[in-house]
């Protein structure tokens, strides 16, 4: 399956292909500045399933820190990935990508939520110990 999506302005193209290795919500601080919202939905996937197929030339890099590298468009700003190398993923945001059925699964960082949600997903306190968190599960 192949899911097409552009930045706010439509100068850049992204395509992923396949399934996404996890959705689900981050309620960090550091998403929650960088997409100006109360949590950050996002789909992860392996870097070979993600291209940009147009107006690469377009794109820019901002690395606050070694751990996320956040491309957005030059043009308008629109934010379209974050890289995250020492998990070998890279991050979509679902809004890029409009014909992709989000189906969270799990939120991370809950300890630093600003917007309670009662949804009935497993709610980690940050992130899962296989990608170097605790683990550990919230109460809802």
């Amino acid at each position: 399956m192949k899911h097409v999506g552009n930045c706010f302005c439509g100068a850049v193209t992204v395509e992923v292909t396949g399934a996404p290795e996890a959705m689900g919500y981050c309620h960090c601080r550091s998403c929650r500045s960088w997409s100006a919202g109360p949590v950050n939905a996002f789909s992860l996937w392996k870097p070979e399933a993600v291209r940009i197929t147009e107006g690469a030339q377009n794109v820019e890099t901002f690395a606050k820190t070694p751990l996320s590298q956040r491309k957005y468009c030059r043009k308008c700003g629109g934010h379209l990935m974050t890289n995250h190398p020492p998990l070998g993923l890279v991050d979509v945001f679902t809004a890029t990508i409009p014909t992709l059925a989000f189906t969270p699964g799990v939120h991370v960082n809950y300890a630093e939520t600003v917007l309670p949600m009662r949804d009935g997903l497993p709610k980690l306190k940050d992130f899962p110990a296989e990608f170097g968190g605790s683990g550990e599960m919230m109460q809802e």
